[in-house]
């Protein structure tokens, strides 16, 4: 069953495509709601479910008609003078979920709230504590909202601190942290209605449910059936700030932002935590590459009859759709210009459009990602990654085709070994990931004076006012020049050797990329594997130039380490270097997989790490224990060399091919496929080798110099949590896209940014 949204296109397509002659017309008319309605009472936070979240979204009528191409006649239905097998079909498509609902159902149902042990064998303290109805302040701050009763010894204290500065001053959570006390209730979201109170349990970092809750509170002396709401919920609040991010208090310091309208200038409505998607998708779809691909050189009708049976499943007919939808400014209009019920006439201009709402795209992109399926937050570098890996692999075989290779580049390093000789090492790349070093801060003595007053102040019981804090100051050309500088790698296997040793790394670019994408690492691991965010400042000019970044390949005189792997009784030996892992870990991935992936480079760094692990995620044996015995020896499944040698391939490509993509047939195939000049010969070859086995002939490649263009930032304390904003240059002026919100940027964040994207010139 397809869903077409205009009659006289894409109907007619499909007619000409499939010969269907019988098709059901839907048209909403909204309708008009007295302004007094009583609203619902929710006892489910799920949009759209009975009972649930009422997001005041416009109700519509409903008529339908039976249209029969190719001369559009319109019947009316229902009808008894349609065939039975008609009215069956007919009744079978209204009462059919679409997309959009299919996946709120399916997101707000798996979010369900668990039970906790935690709460189940709960041991309270019978202190003496009585907790008054009413009038609560925190125990150790004046804050007198957002507060939360430890259900252990009765302690009433205020909220963590939000990454906008709002919120408590965190001391229920350090009361947690000195005690151990688990389980925590918001008060002023008590009710008759317990399941919808909000407990939290700080030991499973989630918002549960207490069983015993009312037992809980009657110990402490609170009838939970007096008690009234007052307060919003966490999941509320989130959800809450999700679908109503308020347009004032954006990135530039809350001033007021004029829309704009018209081509390139379509928002993205959140459908969902969904920012991190809308900001990246943004920026890519204001490059020359994926505008040329998907809108200027290809049409929705050429994109339609290229699609399968199916084009809801097909990437290329949804991202053509999605180019179309926000490049062509179709959707780009005032949302009162929309609704046929406003008076134009004396409607206000208003920063808000109808934008779209790139569900069908989302479940497609997401098919083979089930984190980016689900309506959790998610980190936008690795949703970049993995769409420009989609976009690859549904262009496999149309090079001159492939938008994503705009942004592919090579790097080299070297590797010095203490025996003189050296390595080089090949890949290909989409970002290039920078540390930021603190150290070399431009701002030394303002942050010395800030340390010195904050100390001050904290002395006299004083707050630093927001206006006086100082953050440290690193230039972009600093973090450059840190990327290419000497490393010192620590447990390096030297063939040469045959012993592990200390070398020495440097990196370079084997080519300059059409668009530069650098990801600045303002997340780190602290003491005791807790992650951070770097509350620094980037100075980013306008124009870069990184000329000097151009790798310069194997010089006369070097002498190459020798081919060769770890030997048995060598390889038990590796284990993981746990400053690698601590930095992997601080960027959001899993502790064993990170441990696994600087195994599998043997220690060399965090780009290598990272970059294995990324192109492993999917492995089926990713979660698997570490053995032993692990060594850089890949074993590959023999079945799996087989279905490939089935295929046409050489045994030794395949078997190679295997190890390059972590056993993944699929995966395996593409490698061949985007290797088609790989001997075995080469790919037996040690990383030793100066010959780089990445294919990289074909890259794009030109000038060093380049103009920034695009901005993606990050508010909030974790990958996990926040939103995600996008500056883009546009028409000579800078923009700001959130979500379904655009207009000329005042001030953009460029010492903010999380992405930077650049354009070579």
């Amino acid at each position: 069953m397809l869903h077409f949204l205009r009659l006289s296109d894409f109907v007619g397509w499909n007619y000409e495509k499939t010969g269907n002659p019988v098709y059901l017309h839907i048209k909403q008319t909204k309708k008009l709601v007295p302004e007094d309605r009583p609203s619902k009472k929710p006892t489910l936070l799920a949009i759209g479910v009975d009972g649930g979240f009422d997001n005041n979204e416009p109700e519509y009528e409903e008529t339908h008609s039976v249209v029969i191409l190719p001369e559009y006649v319109s019947l009316p239905f229902p009808s008894v003078e349609l065939p039975e097998k008609v009215r069956l079909a007919v009744d079978a498509i209204v009462l059919a979920e679409g997309t959009e609902r299919k996946e709120q159902l399916a997101a707000w149902t798996a979010d369900k709230k668990k039970v906790s042990s935690y709460a189940t064998n709960l041991q309270q303290i019978d202190n003496g504590v009585v907790i008054p109805p009413s009038g609560w302040k925190c125990a150790k701050c004046d804050k007198a909202d957002n507060l939360w009763l430890n259900l252990t010894d009765g302690m009433i204290l205020c909220e963590r601190k939000n990454w906008d500065g709002t919120g408590g001053n965190n001391h229920a959570f350090e009361h947690y942290q000195e005690t151990g006390y688990p389980i925590a209730v918001k008060l002023g979201t008590i009710t008759a209605d317990l399941e919808a109170a909000d407990v939290y349990s700080y030991p499973d970092d989630e918002s549960v449910l207490d069983p015993q809750l009312a037992q809980h509170l009657a110990f402490f002396g609170l009838d939970f059936s007096s008690l009234r709401k007052t307060e919003m919920t966490t999941a509320e609040r989130e959800l809450d700030h999700n679908t109503n991010f308020d347009w004032n208090r954006i990135q530039e310091s809350g001033q007021e932002v004029d829309p704009i309208f018209g081509p390139g200038y379509t928002g993205l409505v959140n459908i969902g935590n969904s920012c991190y998607m809308a900001a990246t998708i943004q920026v890519v779809f204001s490059t020359r590459s994926f505008t040329s691909r998907y809108y200027l050189n290809q049409s929705l009708k050429k994109a339609f009859e290229m699609s399968p049976a199916d084009p809801t499943v097909d990437l290329n007919m949804q991202l053509t759709k999605l180019a179309h939808g926000i490049l062509s400014g179709k959707y780009s209009v005032p949302a009162f210009e929309n609704d046929e019920k406003e008076n134009v006439a004396t409607s206000t201009r208003t920063a808000k459009q109808e934008g779209i709402r790139p569900h069908m795209f989302k479940s497609v992109i997401a098919a083979s990602h089930p984190e980016f399926s689900s309506t959790q937050q998610q980190d936008a570098l690795e949703f970049f990654l993995h769409f420009l890996d989609q976009v690859e692999r549904a262009n496999t075989g149309k090079t001159e085709l492939d938008p994503s290779r705009s942004f592919k580049f090579g790097i080299e390093d070297r590797i010095l070994c203490s025996s003189g000789k050296v390595t080089y090492n090949r890949r290909n790349d989409y970002i290039l990931s920078l540390n930021i070093p603190l150290h070399e801060a431009t701002n030394e003595e303002e942050l010395e004076s800030f340390h010195k007053l904050k100390a001050e102040k904290l002395a006299e019981g004083k707050e630093i006012n927001a206006n006086e804090i100082v953050r440290p100051r690193v230039p972009l050309e600093t973090c450059l020049v840190n990327f290419s500088a000497p490393e010192e790698i620590q447990d390096f296997y030297s063939t040469a050797l045959k012993a592990k040793t200390t070398a020495l790394k440097t990196a370079g670019l084997t080519s300059f990329p059409d668009y530069l994408v650098l990801h600045m690492r303002r997340f780190v691991m602290e003491a005791g594997r807790e992650p951070k965010k770097l509350d620094v400042h980037i100075d980013v000019p306008d124009i870069i130039d990184i000329s000097h970044m151009r790798s310069k390949g194997q010089q006369s005189g070097e002498e190459l380490l020798p081919d060769g792997v770890p030997g048995e009784q060598d390889s038990n030996k590796i284990s993981a270097n746990e400053e690698i892992v601590a930095q992997l870990v601080s960027m959001g991935f899993n502790h064993l997989h990170c441990q696994k992936a600087a195994i599998n480079t043997s220690n060399v760094g965090v780009e290598e790490a990272m970059n294995w692990l990324l192109s492993h995620m999917d492995d089926p044996d990713i979660d698997n224990p570490i053995s032993k015995g692990h060594g850089s020896e890949t074993i590959v499944d023999q079945s799996k060399v087989d279905i490939l040698i089935s295929f046409g391939f050489e045994e030794e490509i395949a078997r190679n091919a295997l190890k390059a993509s972590g056993g993944d047939i699929e995966k395996a195939t593409d490698w061949i496929f985007n290797n088609p000049d790989a001997s075995v010969s080469s790919m037996d070859a040690s990383p030793s080798n100066a010959e780089s086995t990445t294919n990289d002939v074909n890259l794009p490649d030109g000038g060093g110099k380049y103009r920034l263009m695009g901005i993606l930032s990050h508010s909030g304390t974790s990958l996990q949590c926040g939103h995600y904003v996008a500056h883009i240059l546009k028409d000579g002026r800078w923009a700001i896209f959130n979500d379904n919100k655009v207009g000329a940027s005042i001030d953009p964040p460029k010492e903010m940014g999380y992405l930077y994207f650049f354009e070579r010139l």
